[in-house]
């Protein structure tokens, strides 16, 4: 994984309902190799992780540095990255090399927390605070990142915003 998936986890966990082992293995759909180790005692840990990342995509939205960097380094210095260089899985025998953030035979959840901080910490550092947000429609609270040319995203996703552009037409033909 490179750096940009890491904020892609800590967006997902942050998004996850994660009432049961389900929702997180769904949520980690693209990661799972972390998602089938984990287990129901993981959840705990994994729920205050995604708290954190919250209270710092909070701090974003509201433009509150400080509290983005009180938040970010308490995640870090609670579930500290320890990189390591990976090269297994490349195409014919060729290694794919990559990072790692968690040792071997550490725990899924250690890694995933791990991921989660390194990535937002690190989406912080290539986008800045600026380009973090949470989704324009009502009754949807999904945060996102808006890696778009002109920082326009206001919606999660396109369905979200043609449900609110659908309603707002709508509306309009009413009056």
């Amino acid at each position: 994984m490179d750096n940009a998936d890491y904020a892609m986890v800590a967006l997902r966990l942050a998004n996850a309902d994660l009432g049961n082992l389900d929702e997180v293995r769904a949520a980690l759909h693209d990661e799972p190799w972390w998602a089938d180790r984990l287990h129901e005692p993981d959840l705990p840990v994994l729920r205050g992780v995604a708290d954190g990342l919250r209270r710092a995509l909070d701090a974003m939205v509201a433009a509150d540095d400080d509290t983005v960097l009180t938040e970010i380094n308490d995640l870090l210095s609670t579930h500290p990255p320890r990189p390591r260089l990976s090269g297994h899985g490349g195409p014919e025998g060729l290694p794919n090399w990559h990072v790692h953030v968690a040792g071997p035979d550490a725990p899924a959840v250690d890694e995933v927390a791990a991921a989660a901080a390194w990535g937002l910490a690190q989406g912080v550092v290539q986008y800045g605070t600026g380009r973090w947000g949470r989704c324009g429609a009502e009754d949807c609270n999904t945060y996102f990142l808006d890696t778009s040319t002109n920082r326009a995203k206001r919606f999660c996703s396109p369905r979200c915003a043609n449900r609110v552009h659908v309603a707002a037409f709508r509306a309009r033909r009413r009056t």
